[in-house]
């Protein structure tokens, strides 16, 4: 109980660094942008498989670090994964399963936007699961985990913790803007309220799989800028990748028309209001 409340309070603390200004923050991320192209090249090259896993509450700031890390990379090689709920026919399969096609092929990263850790959180909260059925995922979670690492794959395993007021914050915000009301969810009004119950949950959840071959990586996201980079920092200090030197790239010189001529075509033109 004291060790999570300290937990709480430190994140809290936190959020009086001063927020980082929108041309440090660019600036920043695009050097981190080019390291992770330089990455991703070695990754291809190598053969190597990453799964990198995000869970945190809800308005943490799982899908803006997601964003931040894919926008410049391919998604042939970042797959981003966000399972919707079970269908009735997975309900009925052992509980892992779902996921395991997912799971990273040599020269991929793949990134769970929430993951099996489902389980341990929000199905256990809002009683989508039994006790019995929590306390069995919890002990099978290391022994998955330890065969996922026995396969060569590295697993990275980040919790985004923001405090209580940082949250209320977001998710009034999701309600006041009109980009953003899609983000939330009746699940998300449900949760909101049961704060302890998911800190509890949480507690849980890293005394049962915090291991050594497969560590939780906690992050403090009260500055959502601060934690992208913080997050793709560390991402790219865990893997070993090494510079790929490319061939220096010149444009070919273009064909000559040989004769053609633009064709007279009523074009649909899309109206150019702006």
């Amino acid at each position: 109980m004291g060790k999570k409340h300290a937990r709480e309070t430190d994140a809290a603390d936190h959020g009086a660094v001063p927020a980082l200004d929108r041309k440090t923050y660019d600036a920043a991320l695009r050097e981190l942008h080019v390291e992770l192209v330089r990455m991703q090249d070695w990754i291809k090259a190598t053969g190597t498989k990453i799964c990198v896993v995000f869970e945190g509450r809800d308005g943490a700031g799982k899908g803006g670090t997601i964003k931040a890390l894919t926008e410049r990379v391919s998604p042939r090689i970042f797959r981003v994964i966000a399972l919707p709920a079970p269908t009735e026919r997975e309900k009925s399969q052992m509980y892992m399963q779902r996921y395991i096609p997912h799971l990273p092929a040599a020269g991929e990263v793949v990134i769970f936007d929430r993951s099996w850790y489902n389980r341990a959180g929000v199905e256990r909260v809002m009683g989508f699961c039994d006790e019995d059925q929590v306390e069995t995922f919890l002990r099978a979670v290391p022994l998955l985990e330890r065969a996922i690492v026995g396969s060569n794959v590295l697993l990275i395993k980040y919790w985004l913790e923001v405090s209580e007021p940082e949250q209320t914050r977001r998710l009034q915000q999701r309600i006041q803007d009109g980009r953003k009301t899609w983000k939330l969810t009746d699940m998300d009004l449900k949760s909101y309220s049961r704060w302890y119950d998911y800190s509890r949950a949480r507690d849980a959840m890293f005394a049962a799989s915090d291991t050594d071959f497969a560590p939780w990586h906690v992050v403090r996201s009260d500055d959502k800028r601060r934690a992208r980079l913080n997050i793709i920092s560390h991402l790219l200090s865990q893997v070993p990748y090494e510079r790929i030197h490319r061939k220096k790239i010149a444009l070919p010189q273009r064909q000559k028309p040989g004769g053609y001529r633009e064709p007279d075509y009523p074009y649909r033109y899309v109206p150019e209001t702006y």
